[in-house]
């Protein structure tokens, strides 16, 4: 496995001021009380019927009934009652499920409403409380472009707030974005099948193909990108200065101008178009979220489409 920053413990808070993190805190209990509502409203009925666990466990011996399978016959206890029995089982439902969230500097920009980061927090609450109330066990990935945190699975609304808690004040050492090392720790390290939430948005230049591959057969992937509006098209502003927040790197742009804006918006949609085409080769799941609109909406559609419903 690929050399990680990864920590345990409490969400660092150097450079958070008391004020900061109060506001944080409120934060997260607003997202708590959002969230835990739409879970009893309608997505935590939803995800039950999408997200099953695998395999059966035996529960008990009945008695046999037109239209059983004959194979289910159990011949040793047929044999001592004397009369046909069959075995009785109940499906394993509890999954572990993983959130993996990016961290990294652009998901701190927001030019309306949220920012990515803020969202991506409400988006992984929900998934979480889902899980949750469906009995799953829940483990958080945090990343840049190293494994910031882990968070084993587990159970309870404690341990909930905490992951909550834990990406909203996490204060990572890098700034740029790469899925490689929570695909190395998912494909390496975390042994069990397990339903992974993948949300970041998808700011960054590397070939994966081959990982992302490997990772979805292991385990049931599903890519969520948060994007903000001012990323798909330019407002008329003027002259500006533009930085990547995960280089530093600038460049002037006069906004002003149609054939700027066209020009940002052609390459914005062959970009969004590639990653697309991407996941669609993998045959991975993708919603896509922007921090303008609600994400009720793309995430219902969502769970239509894994029920066959749609």
């Amino acid at each position: 496995m690929q050399k990680s920053r990864a920590k345990a413990g409490s969400a660092p808070l150097t450079g958070h001021s008391r004020s900061e993190i109060t506001e944080i805190l409120k934060k997260v209990r607003k997202i708590e009380l959002r969230t835990k509502g739409l879970v009893r409203e309608s997505f935590g009925g939803e995800y039950h019927s999408c997200f099953k666990g695998e395999g059966i466990d035996f529960e008990d011996f009945r008695e046999y009934q037109p239209g059983d399978e004959v194979r289910a016959i159990d011949w040793n206890v047929t044999a001592r009652m004397g009369h046909p029995f069959v075995k009785k089982f109940t499906e394993e439902r509890e999954m572990t499920v993983f959130v993996c969230v990016d961290i990294s500097a652009s998901g701190n920009y927001g030019s309306v409403g949220p920012s990515k980061r803020e969202m991506m927090a409400e988006v992984a609450a929900l998934l979480t409380f889902s899980a949750l109330q469906n009995k799953d066990k829940v483990g958080l990935i945090l990343f840049t472009d190293e494994v910031e945190l882990y968070l084993p699975p587990k159970k309870g609304t404690a341990h909930a707030l905490r992951l909550i808690r834990e990406i909203l004040l996490c204060e990572p050492a890098g700034f740029r974005t790469s899925l490689a090392g929570p695909i190395d720790l998912l494909k390496n390290a975390v042994r069990k099948r397990s339903l992974v939430f993948m949300l970041s948005d998808y700011l960054f230049d590397e070939d994966l193909t081959t990982d992302l591959r490997i990772v979805n057969r292991k385990h049931d992937l599903v890519a969520i990108q948060v994007s903000d509006p001012a990323e798909l098209a330019l407002p008329a502003a003027g002259h500006v200065r533009l930085e990547d927040p995960e280089t530093g790197r600038q460049i002037e742009v006069n906004t002003s101008n149609p054939r700027v804006r066209h020009a940002y918006r052609v390459e914005a949609a062959r970009w969004q178009a590639e990653i697309d085409q991407q996941f669609k080769r993998l045959s991975i799941d993708k919603i896509s979220l922007r921090t303008d609109e609600e994400y009720h909406g793309a995430l219902h559609r969502f769970f239509k489409r894994r029920q066959g419903t749609s």
